[in-house]
């Protein structure tokens, strides 16, 4: 089946970022306004209704209810649905998503395999052929040892579904364990038809480059991605890694404080100035609901102002306690 869509039409800016925010809001009228690219929701359950630009994510968040994320481009937006894939494009820019119960494609790393030999597919015939920015929400990301571990799995499905699409260099990336049903998996990405400048922070490995400790195959992202018109940085998955080993195990304050540093040394090697502010937009993972209240204490004081989703998620490595993405805007 292929669905679509189109929203009216507003003037354009060419390759002008997409406006990443927080709504409190219908969906129905969120949908419904010019330029809407994409609209997430973060509860466990399934998407309500059947838009393509809907995408209910399977992570709780700590807000009740917890606000939608809403990206807009200033253009008219199509979009549709084809087989297990769903998409919207518009001003050269293009959402895709997929959602695949792991039952079906033989476990983890075989649906990994299958949902980014999808995408590529997909993304490959598109004028929106740049991927910039991919999010991949898996269940029981730790659970088993060594190579047994499931994001170890994922990472090796990963890289066997891209092929070489990212040869000439990888995109920014966040990998997170959702709490909801284990075979549950979802990957979405933000592309555009002209390629953005990938930002590696010069406090840490790069990801392809870890040991092998980290598993056969090494994490596959970049630290962050400065997007086309440079006037936006989208921000990778970052916590309290230095070098490549995690930091400050079972110390949360370290370790917040530790991400918080990783995260300006990004903004300065990406040229930007210093410190977020009220129009970036930041996602916080945090891996024991008990520690919510703190975390959320923890950044008033030091990002004050700046909007913050605080969402239930598992960090890719156990001892990590939280992790941050998002947006820096110029």
């Amino acid at each position: 089946m292929v669905q679509g869509c189109e929203t009216p039409q507003i003037d354009s800016l060419a390759r002008r970022a997409p406006r990443v925010s927080y709504r409190m809001a219908e969906v129905a009228s969120i949908l419904d306004e010019p330029g809407t690219l994409a609209l997430f929701g973060f509860a466990a359950g399934a998407s309500p209704g059947d838009d393509p630009r809907y995408l209910q994510v399977a992570l709780e968040g700590f807000d009740t209810p917890a606000p939608f994320e809403l990206w807009r481009v200033d253009a008219p937006v199509s979009c549709g649905i084809e087989g297990t894939l769903r998409w919207s494009a518009g001003g050269g820019w293009l959402f895709a998503a997929i959602e695949l119960d792991e039952r079906e494609h033989g476990g983890l790393e075989a649906s990994a395999t299958v949902a980014y030999a999808t995408l590529r597919q997909f993304v490959g015939q598109r004028a929106e052929k740049h991927v910039l920015r991919v999010w991949n929400y898996l269940g029981a990301i730790n659970q088993g040892s060594g190579d047994a571990e499931r994001y170890k799995h994922f990472c090796d499905g990963r890289a066997q579904g891209m092929g070489a699409f990212f040869a000439e260099g990888f995109p920014a990336a966040t990998a997170i364990g959702h709490r909801g049903a284990e075979h549950r998996m979802q990957v979405y990405l933000l592309a555009c038809d002209q390629p953005g400048s990938r930002v590696e922070n010069p406090r840490q490995v790069s990801a392809w480059r870890y040991p092998r400790q980290y598993g056969r195959t090494p994490p596959s992202f970049a630290r962050a991605m400065t997007l086309p018109a440079q006037d936006a940085l989208a921000i990778s998955g970052t916590a309290a890694v230095v070098g490549h080993a995690s930091a400050h195990e079972d110390d949360l304050d370290a370790q917040l404080g530790e991400t918080l540093t990783n995260l300006e040394a990004l903004l300065a090697s990406a040229g930007m100035a210093a410190a977020f502010d009220t129009h970036s937009p930041l996602k916080i993972y945090v891996r024991h609901s008990a520690d919510a209240p703190h975390v959320r204490d923890f950044l008033q004081n030091r990002l004050s102002g700046v909007p913050v989703l605080l969402l239930h998620g598992d960090i890719c490595r156990s001892e990590l306690l939280v992790e941050i993405d998002g947006w820096r805007y110029a």
